[in-house]
Order: C-alpha cells, then structure tokens, then sequence
C-alpha cells in the first residue's frame, strides 16, 4: 500500500516524466541546456507537483495520500502547461528577432525583449526609427498570437542631462512602443508602459560603451494570473 508518503514522490516523479515526454521541438532551441538535461518543461511540472501535493495533502486531512496525488497531478500538470507554451513562445520570439539586435532573455516564466536605443529612437527622440517598425511588427504579430503575457514596456536613459528630462524621454519612449502595439491589434488591457529614466543602468555611465548600453527600451512579459494556457 502507498503511504502518503510514497504517494507524493510517485507524483512527482510522474509529473518529471511528463514534462520530459511533454517536450516539444522548441523546448531547446536558442535555449541553454538546464543542467542534469532536465527541460524547464519538466522542472516546473515537478516542482508544481511537488507544491500541489504538499497542497493537496493539508487540504484532504481525511485520505492525505490522496489528496497529495490528485493535488500534484493538477498543480504539475498547470506548471507543465505553461512551462510548454513559454518554451515555444520564446523559441518563436528568438526566431522572429534574429538578426534584429534585439535580444531574448528568460528568467523561469518570464521573457524579456532588450532592444538598444541605437535602432529603436534616434538622439533625443521619442520617435520609432523607420527602421525599427519590422522588428515590432514582428513582436506585435507573436503577441497576437501567444495572449497569456502582461505586457510592460519600460524605457531606460543614460545619465547625460538632467534626471527629469531623462525620466520624460524613457517615459515617451516606452508610450511610443506601446502606443505602436496597440496599433497593430495587440489587446491594450495586456500593455502598460513606464519609464525608469538613468536609475537601473545594466552597464557604467562613465563611458561610452557603457551609456549606450543603458539607452534601450524592454519589453517585459509576464503570465496573467489565471490565464487558461492552450497547446498553441
């Protein structure tokens, strides 16, 4: 007989197994492999499984075998399913900028689009290069498509001039971007934007290199809480 115990360690292991059976072509393109070879698809079923059994078990005092099974079967599958649709999101996304300077980065759920101010504004302006529609008609397009993401674009300033003025340009900045989403069809309830002036640089201001380094507007997407996920 399974002690509850065993029960919560058969689940998770279930949901690891899933997660890898569940990998889909995507799941490594321009992606670092996670070490031990395990996907994030399967890394966030079993820890979700794991988190659903502990649930389970407090919940169902009555059979708290039971309760962890069915708990992490339902957590580890949800965890599984969105892990799933941001290993092909970002694959698409990583696809669709390439070649663009823009790049793709991924902490656990989320992504993050980094686009230099080089390509995207000219000196001083709040205006989108010409140049840089393509690159965020492309984005709009994949935003379309993959509708389980908050959307927050933030603009960010070297430190050269006054801390006001550089908070009101990374502010239209970042507007300008969204506005140009909106544009093209992406839900506006998704979208908010917000400028962080000089005050997170990624780089020194002390030079060049670092200061266009800081100029740059992101584009950060995050899951809606609750969002139902579909296999796209």
């Amino acid at each position: 007989m399974f002690t509850p115990r065993r029960l919560i360690i058969a689940a998770t292991a279930f949901a690891m197994l899933s997660g890898c059976a569940a990998q889909g072509p995507y799941d490594t393109q321009g992606q670092a492999p996670s070490q031990g070879g395990m996907s994030k698809t399967a890394k966030y079923g079993a820890l979700g499984a794991l988190a659903g059994a502990v649930a389970g078990a407090a919940i169902n005092h009555d059979n708290r075998g039971k309760g962890a099974l069915i708990g992490a079967a339902v957590a580890g599958a949800a965890s599984a399913g969105y892990g799933y649709y941001v290993d092909k999101q970002e694959a698409e996304l990583r696809r669709s900028m390439e070649g663009t300077g823009v790049q793709v980065e991924r902490q656990g759920d989320n992504l993050n689009l980094i686009m230099p101010g080089n390509i995207t504004f000219a000196t001083n302006s709040a205006n989108i290069a010409s140049n840089f529609y393509s690159p965020l008609n492309n984005l709009a397009t994949s935003f379309k498509q993959y509708d389980q993401n908050n959307i927050e674009v933030v603009g960010h300033t070297d430190s050269t001039g006054s801390h006001q003025y550089n908070q009101n340009l990374s502010q239209q900045r970042a507007q300008s971007v969204a506005n140009y989403l909106m544009a093209q069809g992406v839900n506006g309830a998704r979208v908010t934007s917000r400028g962080m002036g000089p005050d997170q640089p990624v780089a020194s201001n002390a030079n060049e290199t670092g200061r266009s380094q800081n100029r740059r507007v992101e584009i950060k997407l995050t899951p809606i809480p609750g969002a139902q996920v579909s296999q796209q």
